[in-house]
């Protein structure tokens, strides 16, 4: 075997880099209120540890639990979906990962226990809530449609940029709660057309999600929906003057958006003409907070 490539696969390392994208929204707003130089560099780099962590976690927990299930065994794996393919491949890498998986729980809540510390327990909602999301994800939230579909953007959006930016200035913010989001919409959106593959096979194993409940046509219209609201957030914000106009650098991406949209109501039911879509999919989630987080810095 690959034995950096296998030991690598549970945590599905391609995956990470929206955990950085969505941090540096966090820093952007907090750099546009006090400037790039009342940043804190260490507790910065921190939250980027923690959040990492808290994504590897439930990576790792996600194939155990599928694996163990037997879904692992019966998805068609796209790019997108599927899980890694590690487990099945490597069977006696599953104690390994399930070990991965609470080492990684472990060093979030640690570090989540220095900022109660350092910032007052005014974050200690927000983290419960995220520790919950990462370790009841797979065994429980999975098998709820509603839970299913809001989960990863509550994680990603509210969750990581609302608490990160209560760390880096000691309060919460309302127009931060409304530029997280579009993060919140994106991601949701990110898990929902990566159901789409799985469908049959996540319902042979008790998962109860939009796709399964509704179908994938009627899912598609949902996937439009939510990408049409993460812009609407982004325009409404500017429009109430919340954030400045620089931050509607974000609307770069609005033609990839109608353009996957429509693709995703046309190829519904066809895994194979979806791939494309699904990509451009992934590549709006890493890119808007990063163009969105630009804006906010030019204008700070």
């Amino acid at each position: 075997m690959n034995l950096i490539k296998d030991l690598l696969g549970p945590i599905r390392l391609p995956f990470l880099i929206l955990t950085p994208a969505c941090i540096f929204l966090a820093m952007a707003c907090s750099i546009y209120i006090n400037g790039v130089e009342h940043l804190h560099v260490f507790h910065s780099l921190l939250l980027l540890v923690g959040a990492l962590s808290a994504h590897m976690s439930v990576n790792a927990l996600n194939e155990y639990f599928d694996f163990k299930s037997g879904l692992d065994f019966t998805t068609q794996p796209t790019a997108f979906s599927g899980g890694s393919g590690t487990l099945p491949k490597e069977p006696d890498l599953a104690k390994y990962t399930l070990f991965a998986g609470g080492l990684c729980a472990v060093m979030c809540g640690v570090i989540g226990v220095y900022f109660l510390g350092v910032v007052g327990m005014g974050l200690l909602p927000i983290g419960l809530m995220g520790m919950a999301l990462v370790l009841l994800y797979t065994p429980f939230i999975t098998r709820n449609a509603t839970l299913s579909l809001i989960s990863a953007g509550l994680g990603f959006g509210p969750l990581m940029i609302m608490g990160s930016y209560y760390i880096l200035n000691g309060e919460y913010a309302g127009w931060v709660f409304l530029i997280s989001l579009m993060p919140f919409f994106l991601v949701n959106n990110l898990l929902l057309l990566n159901q789409f593959p799985d469908v049959n096979a996540d319902k042979a194993v008790g998962r109860k999600n939009l796709v399964i409940l509704l179908g994938t046509k009627k899912s598609a219209k949902v996937y439009a929906l939510f990408l049409s609201l993460a812009f609407l957030v982004l325009i409404i914000s500017v429009a109430f003057r919340l954030v400045p106009v620089a931050a509607l650098a974000g609307l770069i991406l609005l033609p990839v958006a109608i353009w996957t949209g429509i693709g995703v109501i046309k190829h519904h039911g066809d895994v194979k003409a979806l791939l494309p879509f699904m990509a451009l999919n992934v590549a709006m989630n890493i890119l808007m907070p990063v163009v969105v987080g630009i804006g906010l810095v030019a204008a700070s």
